[in-house]
Formats: C-alpha cells, structure tokens, sequence
C-alpha cells in the first residue's frame, strides 16, 4: 500500500486532491500519448538508420576497393602526393530543429561530391580512376554526415523516451496512487469524526434531557 501524503484530514484538504488526482490523471494520459509518439518516431527513423547504416557500408566497401586498384595503378606515393593538394570540402553547418519538443540536430551542407577540376589536383598528375576514388570516397562522406545527423537525433530521441517513461511510472505508480490512498484516509478520519461528533450529541442531548428531567 503507498504512503499517505502529509496533509491534515480536512474537507478542504480533501477538495484539493481530488482535483490535484484529476490533474494527475490528464497529465499522465498527455505524457502517455507523448510516450507513445516518441516510440513511434523513434523505430521509424530507426529503420532510416539501419539502412543508411547498410548503404554506408557497402559504399564503404567499394569505396576501398576502388582505392586499391587506383594505388597499383598510380602508386603509393604518387597518390599521396596527389591527396595533399586536394582542397578542403566546405564546412557543414548545424542547426537544430524539434520533434515532439525535443531539440535534433539537423545538418546543413552543400553536396560533397564536386567535379574534378573542383578537387584541387592538376590532371596531368592524376588518372580516371584516382578521380572514381576521389568521387566514390565523396559519396561516403555524404552518407556519413547523414548517418551522424540520424544517429544523434535517435539517442535523443532515446533519452527523451526514457525520461518520459519515468515520469510516466512515477505518476501511475507513485504519485496518484499515493494521492488516492490519502483521499481514502481523510474520507475515513472525516467518517471517524463525524460519527464521535454524532456520539458526543447523542450524550449530549441525553444529558440535557436528564437533567431537564429531574
């Protein structure tokens, strides 16, 4: 049985949880609704995340393979004297947008696959396939930005779940039914009371009427 809230038993106290227990029960139904439509949003970008997840590592996978065939074909140094000229990708930006009032990120940024002349190594140093590894490394990158931005909106969207789950537990559990036991309580005492008051006049008025009697 929950603990009873310290409140005196009075009428009036009596009044004010009862409206606080009605209070209680809408906030838990909206924190439940919430609950619910969190875990919702939650598997859907979860399934958005397996498969980019997949698309990023079988981008990966050629990615590497085109790699090794571009260094027997140019040659260890060569390539890497090829990456050092090779100009910066331009920088991304992060903002922030809400699901359900919790704060993701959203990641904005122009695509990362450019054009070879937009590289920064000069063609005469260079060959098709450095410019597929180049482009395929490119298009890696951008599933990589994508994933970051789903991953992170899905452990806050995790952590918001988890919260609103506590608070959910906390009102169904706890709270109202702590509230509940204590109407129960003062309903009782009230009931106590005013049998001993209905007593006492009973004495009361048989007294009087004794003595009124005599």
């Amino acid at each position: 049985m929950p603990n009873i809230l310290n409140v005196k038993p009075t009428r009036m106290e009596l009044l004010k949880l009862r409206k606080r227990i009605q209070l209680a029960k809408k906030g838990h139904k909206l924190l439940k609704d919430k609950q619910d439509a969190l875990i919702m949003e939650f598997f859907t970008i979860y399934d958005e995340a397996l498969s980019l997840r997949r698309e990023l590592n079988s981008k990966m996978a050629e990615a590497f393979d085109v790699l090794r065939m571009t260094e027997i074909d140019t040659g260890m140094l060569k390539l890497k004297e090829i990456s050092l000229s090779v100009r910066a990708n331009k920088e991304v930006e992060i903002r922030r947008r809400n699901i359900m009032g919790v704060p993701v990120p959203l990641i904005e940024a122009e695509s990362f696959k450019r054009k070879p002349d937009e590289r920064g190594y000069a063609f005469v140093s260079s060959s098709p396939r450095v410019d597929l590894a180049a482009e395929k490394f490119e298009e890696v990158l951008e599933l990589a930005v994508r994933l970051a931005e789903v991953e992170e909106t899905l452990k806050r969207l995790a952590n918001e779940i988890e919260k609103t789950k506590r608070r959910v537990n906390a009102l169904e559990y706890i709270i109202i039914p702590r509230m509940e036991e204590t109407v129960k309580f003062i309903k009782q005492r009230l009931d106590e009371m005013e049998r001993e008051n209905f007593f006492r006049l009973k004495r009361v008025k048989a007294i009087i009427e004794a003595r009124a009697g005599t």
